[in-house]
């Protein structure tokens, strides 16, 4: 099968999803910070209509329903090695716990790639599955994600991990 696209409606609103064969490779946020490009999606079809999409569409539902822990889907997100590296500490993060920039960073064996490793975060291509929600500031608090804190606080809350209020300025 070819790469191919669909909107699939879930509790967390509209995603947009994109595969390439039998491997999923993008879960998207309305407004998501890096969205892939039009010419990159692939044709569009009905989630409804193809076996990954229903797949997805279903896990996730027992995800959001706090019936589901973990995945059993096929990914092939693009990136580089690097990405690619900090993208599977992220899957290693149990669900209801959370972890830093920094830590990851000193997982692979330096702290001063902190900066690098927020960017491949932010990058994430398969959001939820691949669960950069986990990742949390130094000291707690939740700093960006591409579907916005909320979403963020709220499948937090859902795993049961503590969730500390994102800092203020005033």
């Amino acid at each position: 099968m070819t790469r191919r696209h669909a909107t699939l409606t879930t509790a967390l609103g509209e995603l947009l999803v994109v595969a390439d064969g039998e491997a999923l490779t993008g879960i998207y946020f309305p407004g998501h910070w890096h969205p892939p490009a039009s010419d990159s999606i692939g044709v569009s079809v009905e989630a409804s209509t193809d076996a990954l999409f229903t797949r997805l569409g279903a896990e996730l539902a027992e995800y959001l329903a706090g019936e589901r822990v973990a995945f059993d889907l096929p990914m092939a997100p693009v990136g580089d090695e690097f990405q690619h590296a900090v993208w599977a500490m992220l899957r290693d993060i149990p669900s209801g716990t959370t972890t830093s920039y920094g830590e990851l960073a000193t997982r692979l064996g330096d702290r001063n790639l902190a900066r690098r490793v927020g960017n491949a975060v932010g990058r994430n291509p398969i959001s939820i599955i691949v669960p950069c929600h986990r990742v949390v500031g130094a000291d707690g608090s939740l700093t960006g994600y591409a579907g916005g804190l909320e979403r963020k606080r709220h499948l937090l809350e859902l795993e049961g991990a503590p969730v500390v209020a994102q800092a203020r300025l005033f």
